[in-house]
């Protein structure tokens, strides 16, 4: 088996779902695989390679930057709230009052879904994960809703309700796996407090609310990575934004892109306690096993976004109860650094997330749901940036199969 089969069959086995990581075990050994790619005049998986011209989002990987539209993700998280950074990234600039009160308004004019649409999800099975019922949902809107990509008006439209019924759609499902009736959305209850809302049919308090709106827009767009490439490939077809958006999430929902946080909250449980950290870190380094939510893709330091999320961990804490979660988090975040900072691997947006999202009461399986329910806004933007100068993506390969052969009959075949 050669090197590149080798790492993805173990990564595969391992389990991993990190969002655009490249585990810092296997980093040298990537490395070396794509130097052999290359020089056969290739790149496995685009590593690097330029795919389109946008405006929307910018990452710095070394210095730990990442921008949308030119405002620091850090001003956004402390200023903005989820509909103003959503109508920043679908529109280019931050809304005056009045644009911003009428895009308001067609989220929660949007968000009831379609009755039929709720049917059919109490056909799907109550042990599927959420991801699947998200996606089959998305691109069951499409049959209720006209799709022409060249319509201006149902575009908006399109993108609107997109934006604004995801939530109602992971918040139903559930509740229907459980047996439950849907909480229906209420029009006076802003976007994170809508969510949080149909979950259980309680309003959040303020600093729960604010908590979620905060991890929304940290989550909401991040250049070109998975789910948003595939969200592109769509569009550059000209599919309409259900089924582009429906594309999106079985990406998201793949094992090497959506789910870390599930799985740090799991390495964190295994470890145990704090005083356990050392010798575990140690032992993962040797047996070369992924430290889920270290290391990026893209950056070289800390994710710019993970120590916004590890900050609004202890006022919930303080609210709600301490979680020994955390504590083991923080030494593996200081371990690591010893070990592995010097090669550029940092906690990355999911090493905290997932705590956060404890802390608030959310079901581990509805995680990844609830970064589609934040990213489709970035998903969007890119849609609507490809069809607008588009071109459709065919790439080519390098062909390593036969050259010519003779068809034998089959009675003649060993």
């Amino acid at each position: 088996m050669d090197a590149s089969a080798r790492t993805a069959e173990q990564t595969v086995e391992m389990g991993l779902a990190a969002t655009e990581v490249t585990p810092p075990q296997l980093a040298e050994e990537e490395e070396g695989d794509m130097a052999e790619a290359m020089e056969h005049g290739y790149v496995p998986g685009l590593a690097g390679v330029p795919v389109t011209r946008s405006r929307i989002s910018y990452i710095d990987g070394q210095k730990g930057i990442l921008k949308l539209r030119g405002y620091a993700i850090e001003e956004l998280a402390q200023k903005s709230t989820y509909e103003e950074t959503a109508y920043l990234v679908l529109k280019g600039e931050l809304p005056p009052q009045h644009e911003l009160e009428r895009f308001e308004e067609g989220l929660a004019t949007h968000r009831p879904v379609e009755p039929a649409i709720l049917e059919m999800m109490r056909f799907i099975p109550k042990a599927a994960h959420p991801m699947a019922a998200l996606q089959m949902s998305i691109a069951a809107m499409g049959l209720f809703y006209p799709r022409r990509v060249d319509d201006e008006e149902l575009n908006h439209d399109a993108c609107c309700r997109l934006i604004a019924q995801v939530p109602t759609l992971v918040a139903a499902f559930h509740n229907v796996r459980q047996g439950k009736a849907p909480v229906a959305p209420r029009p006076d209850l802003r976007h994170a407090a809508n969510f949080l809302y149909m979950l259980d049919g309680e309003v959040p308090e303020p600093l729960v609310e604010r908590t979620f709106d905060v991890s929304l827009i940290l989550h909401i767009e991040h250049t070109i990575n998975a789910s948003t490439f595939t969200a592109m490939v769509a569009s550059s077809t000209l599919a309409d934004p259900y089924g582009a958006m429906a594309a999106a999430v079985a990406s998201l929902g793949g094992p090497l892109h959506g789910g870390a946080n599930e799985r740090v909250l799991k390495m964190l449980s295994e470890i145990g306690s704090p005083e356990h950290v050392e010798a575990a870190i140690d032992r993962k380094i040797a047996e070369k096993e992924v430290i889920f939510g270290m290391g990026h893709r893209e950056y070289k330091t800390m994710d710019p976004r993970a120590p916004i999320l590890k900050g609004m961990i202890k006022p919930l804490m303080e609210r709600f109860g301490s979680t020994p979660l955390y504590d083991i988090a923080v030494e593996v975040e200081r371990v690591a650094a010893q070990r592995l900072g010097e090669r550029g691997v940092w906690p990355n947006v999911d090493y905290y997330s997932g705590i956060l999202y404890d802390c608030m009461g959310i079901p581990t399986d509805l995680f990844t749901p609830v970064f589609a329910i934040s990213r489709i806004a970035g998903w969007i933007a890119h849609w609507d940036e490809q069809i607008a100068h588009n071109r459709l993506f065919r790439p080519t390969q390098v062909y390593e199969g036969h050259d010519s052969r003779d068809y034998l009959p089959i009675e003649l075949r060993a």
